[in-house]
């Protein structure tokens, strides 16, 4: 049987075209999701399987991308733990009860991936709808940028609250980072039991490192905890505004590196390796552009990637709410279109 064109991709094997498919496909840009959202508020709709398999079945068939993802958010696995999260409208995520001191880590709850069942009943249901030859990707966000939320209370600039813990105090911020990445790698187990056919992480604030802190403080735990996802089951490794740490990315695991729209795709291709595949990396607002302009910076990025086996195309973070669905979709039919070309 001939694997999807996505996963084979993640193994660095021949593909017919190069696979594509993007972050946020399904969101605020989307009507489908919108009249879903009329119903329900967003952490009901990441709690309702019913719904939350609905948006993300319906984005991947109407844009015609190669993988569906599921649709949940990277803080869910951090409400079991105590903390307090609240998702308020337009101030975005809240922690009341943040991490300041290694006592505060003391008292986080354990978290069971029980807590967490309804992500995994999404999955069943998302794979159960999905087409077979159509992967799903489940997720989970990387421990540092959870430990950034948990210190932070909420969204950071300079994340100082955060290096002040991991330089200060190496021991809480150690033993944040191993309960942390045991709770990450059992729930993405507990996703990939439920269906999934391969997971991303989200590092989504790590570039706000050094690449000596990365490598202190943060590929250790890395390295454990793709390490600790089963194995068979490809795994992205992604984060944003890290040109200066994919080297290091590289060294922390992953069957593919996901690279942000800030370097060349052959530039980061060649610092990572060609032994790994990698993921990118069109900038989120190019889909704001006129279409002959999308399908001229697909071409392009298609081109840094030569058609060597491991390329699977994305945008180098979420699609952005205003970008119109038609634009979307061009995107992917040029990425198509192109590469069998």
């Amino acid at each position: 049987m001939i694997p999807p064109p996505f996963l084979a991709a993640c193994r660095r094997e021949p593909v017919p075209y190069t696979p594509v498919w993007l972050m946020r496909q399904a969101g605020r840009y989307m009507p489908e999701y919108r009249a879903v959202r009329e119903r329900l508020g967003f952490l009901e709709l990441c709690k309702s399987p019913d719904a939350a398999a609905e948006v993300t079945v319906t984005a991947a068939l109407r844009l015609g991308v190669d993988a569906a993802i599921i649709f949940a958010d990277i803080l869910l696995v951090l409400e079991p733990m105590g903390v307090g999260l609240e998702f308020s409208r337009g101030d975005g995520p809240v922690i009341h009860r943040p991490v300041r001191s290694g006592a505060d880590v003391d008292r986080l709850l354990p978290v069971d991936p029980a807590a967490l069942a309804y992500v995994m009943e999404a999955v069943r249901r998302a794979r159960a709808a999905l087409p077979a030859h159509l992967p799903l990707i489940g997720f989970a966000g990387a421990p540092f940028t959870l430990a950034s939320y948990l210190i932070e209370g909420g969204g950071s600039r300079t994340y100082a609250r955060t290096k002040t813990i991991m330089l200060g105090d190496p021991g809480a911020w150690r033993a944040l980072m191993e309960r942390l990445s045991a709770s990450i790698a059992a729930y993405l187990n507990a996703q990939i039991a439920a269906g999934a056919d391969a997971v991303q992480l989200f590092d989504s604030w790590v570039g706000c490192l050094a690449p000596a802190d990365y490598r202190t403080h943060v590929l250790p735990h890395m390295r454990a905890l793709v390490d600790a996802i089963r194995p068979g089951t490809p795994v992205i490794h992604f984060g944003t505004g890290t040109a200066g740490l994919l080297e290091a990315m590289r060294a922390g695991g992953g069957d593919v590196i996901g690279v942000d729209w800030r370097i060349d795709l052959d530039v980061a291709w060649n610092r990572v390796g060609h032994d790994v595949a990698v993921q990118g990396n069109l900038d989120p607002t190019a889909l704001l552009a006129p279409v002959p302009e999308i399908r001229a910076r697909a071409a392009a990025i298609l081109g840094q990637a030569a058609g060597r086996p491991g390329h699977i195309f994305n945008l180098g973070h979420g699609i952005l709410p205003q970008t119109p669905v038609d634009h979307v979709r061009a995107l992917v039919d040029a990425v198509h279109e192109l590469s069998a070309a």
